[in-house]
């Protein structure tokens, strides 16, 4: 049960956006930025960023909806099987340093990923999407929203983000 009374029963994040609609453009439209417009990442590279930092936050409801949506991204059953390369293990080191304090990112992780062949730009984004969801986390959290523990539960919705966008799901 929610710390709050939302009117709504949906989950996590979708709650409060019903919840706060004013607050859900903005938040949405930032997701949609970072995770889906283009970029040298895929979304499905990036959605892993952010299900890397949900898990490390202990947020169910993020952790398990982003797990999906990188799932149905890179065409994989389960996102822990999906390949990763060096780069990207570098840049989810860096997004894991991020989690833990901005200041926890090391000049020696940031050469680790730039020697993976990183740009600036994807460590940026990787720095970024990290925050955000820190951001999100503790959103969804900190108001204590209902998370499903099933990861099936999450299919639905991470398949109408993958075809439609966060926009598009939140409205």
């Amino acid at each position: 049960m929610a710390h709050i009374e939302l009117g709504t029963s949906l989950p996590g994040i979708s709650g409060l956006f019903q919840y706060r609609p004013s607050t859900a453009k903005p938040l949405t439209e930032l997701a949609e930025t970072l995770l889906r417009e283009p970029n040298s990442l895929t979304r499905g590279e990036r959605e892993l960023i952010a299900t890397t930092v949900s898990r490390g936050n202990e947020c169910t409801f993020c952790a398990n909806s982003h797990a999906a949506i990188a799932a149905v991204e890179l065409g994989v059953e389960d996102v822990d099987d999906a390949p990763r390369s060096a780069k990207l293990t570098a840049l989810l080191e860096i997004a894991l340093q991020v989690r833990e304090s901005g200041r926890a990112v090391t000049t020696k992780a940031v050469e680790a990923a730039r020697a993976e062949g990183a740009s600036d730009e994807e460590i940026h984004d990787t720095v970024l999407i990290a925050a955000a969801f820190c951001m999100f986390n503790r959103y969804v959290d900190g108001l204590g929203t209902a998370a499903p523990e099933h990861a099936r539960s999450y299919l639905p919705i991470a398949k109408a983000i993958t075809e439609h966008g966060y926009v598009a799901a939140a409205g």
